[in-house]
């Protein structure tokens, strides 16, 4: 349990408070708006304080001296940087302020340094480094590859697997070495059994052996494509449209982007050396079939607005664009994406919040994958001497239902567990947690000496 103070409620402050208030934190919410302040107090038990985060006596009020973790989340970087080297001199023990200028990106050492800022949060940056990742895989379909590729995670769509519809999960012929560890279905979450039966409209994930995922994709004909990503368009010229040019143009894909304002095309002209700047509505078909979008190998949409990204997102499906990528800032928007075949659908503030929490947890915390809308992780862990977990059989670990070992690594061989199975030290674990069960997660690894999660595919590089 941890005094924590946030400092504005907006999205991000929200998300916050929604992910520190599951572990019972003493959470205190600043913000200048009293009816911001009355939506996050109708259904979170924390504290409102109505002022500025930069007063000193509204800071005081807040005990900010006694913090030992203090955010600043409001929509002014320059706010945030302020609020947090005062929290810093009043005596908080971390600090952590949002930052998402791009003209601040050669100053942020400075920031930390000067300022002793602990950890600087940028959305639209992590959100860029999500989508680059995301692109310059290549799949198809959603992959994820840990232990040296040892280990897949791969999202299936049961549409494209019609033959295992209506069936249990006891019923079906798996593979060896594989298993189905989620099933997304109308928005909900569900933790299979093998009396649970696979639906249409399903999604599932399937962890397990490389080579075992690569013969399911086979047998059930859901071949696992491989196709490079040269030419991109992004529809929006924001700061995540930036951040997401400048990578891809570092690894040598093609940029276009369609911006609605004149002057903001100006400043991406000048700044992207190599990208073609179009101004234009993105929304409006004629431009996007002028400009050879269906000949693009992706189109990402990131405007402001969740309802433009939506229906540009549809058109370019319609208009034969292989993989389409949407920022959606609303979640309840997510599952409708996704049931009308966008590939992916990235919420920039569920991202960063994750990010912020497990940096604020400590052990060097980070997140492999996000699934499932952001509701879960797929994490690869090193286990310590003396976690709870080593020298038990699973089976009389009592795991919650949101936690799932699925492959255990030892000495470079790769262990599908069943209830037998039990975890020595040192072994490597890849793990799917429900965020709500990621506290729980953490103390049953967690050893005397700390716990290290350690990543092993290009999201680690890219930061």
């Amino acid at each position: 349990m941890m005094d924590i103070i946030i400092v504005g409620a907006g999205k991000l402050g929200l998300r916050l408070a929604e992910l520190f208030s599951q572990d019972q934190n003493n959470l205190t919410i600043i913000d200048i708006s009293q009816e911001r302040l009355e939506n996050v107090s109708s259904y979170l038990d924390v504290l409102t304080i109505l002022g500025n985060g930069v007063q000193l006596k509204i800071l005081k009020q807040a005990q900010a001296g006694r913090a030992e973790l203090f955010i600043a989340a409001t929509s002014s970087d320059e706010v945030n940087v302020l609020a947090c080297s005062l929290a810093k001199q009043l005596g908080s023990k971390r600090v952590i302020a949002r930052i998402r200028n791009p003209d601040y990106g050669e100053q942020i050492d400075l920031f930390r340094d000067h300022f002793n800022i602990d950890y600087i949060a940028n959305p639209e940056l992590e959100m860029a480094k999500e989508i680059a990742r995301n692109l310059l895989k290549g799949y198809s379909i959603h992959l994820e590859t840990f232990a040296h590729g040892k280990v897949t995670m791969v999202e299936f769509r049961v549409n494209d697997l019609a033959v295992l519809a209506d069936k249990s999960l006891s019923q079906l012929d798996l593979p060896k070495g594989l298993l189905i560890a989620a099933i997304l279905r109308d928005n909900q979450t569900i933790i299979p059994h093998g009396r649970t039966k696979l639906l249409l409209g399903d999604v599932i994930y399937v962890i397990g052996k490389r080579e075992s995922i690569n013969e399911f994709s086979q047998v059930y004909n859901a071949p696992i494509q491989k196709t490079p990503v040269r030419n991109v368009m992004i529809i929006g010229g924001g700061r995540a449209s930036y951040y997401l040019a400048q990578k891809l143009l570092m690894n040598h894909v093609q940029v276009k982007i369609i911006e609605k304002n004149e002057e903001r095309c100006l400043y991406l002209a000048e700044n992207l050396k190599g990208a073609l700047i179009i101004h234009g509505d993105g929304t409006d078909r004629e431009l996007l079939m002028e400009e050879n979008a269906e000949e693009m190998d992706a189109l990402i949409s990131v405007t402001g607005m969740d309802e433009e990204n939506l229906m540009i997102a549809l058109l370019s499906k319609k208009i034969g664009v292989p993989k389409v990528i949407a920022k959606i800032s609303r979640s309840n928007y997510i599952p409708i994406l996704e049931q009308l075949g966008i590939d992916l659908a990235i919420n920039p503030v569920n991202i960063i919040a994750g990010e912020v929490r497990r940096f604020a947890q400590g052990g060097n915390i980070v997140s492999l994958s996000l699934i499932l809308q952001g509701e879960a992780e797929v994490l690869e862990a090193i286990v310590p001497d003396e976690s709870q977990i080593v020298g038990k059989p699973l089976s009389k670990l009592n795991l919650p239902e949101g936690i799932i070992i699925g492959a255990i690594v030892r000495e470079g061989s790769v262990i599908i567990p069943d209830g037998s199975s039990v975890i020595a030290p040192d072994d490597r674990i890849i793990v799917f947690c429900l965020q709500s069960e990621q506290t729980t997660l953490e103390k049953l690894l967690q050893g005397k000496r700390g716990f290290f999660y350690e990543l092993w595919h290009n999201h680690k590089d890219s930061r």
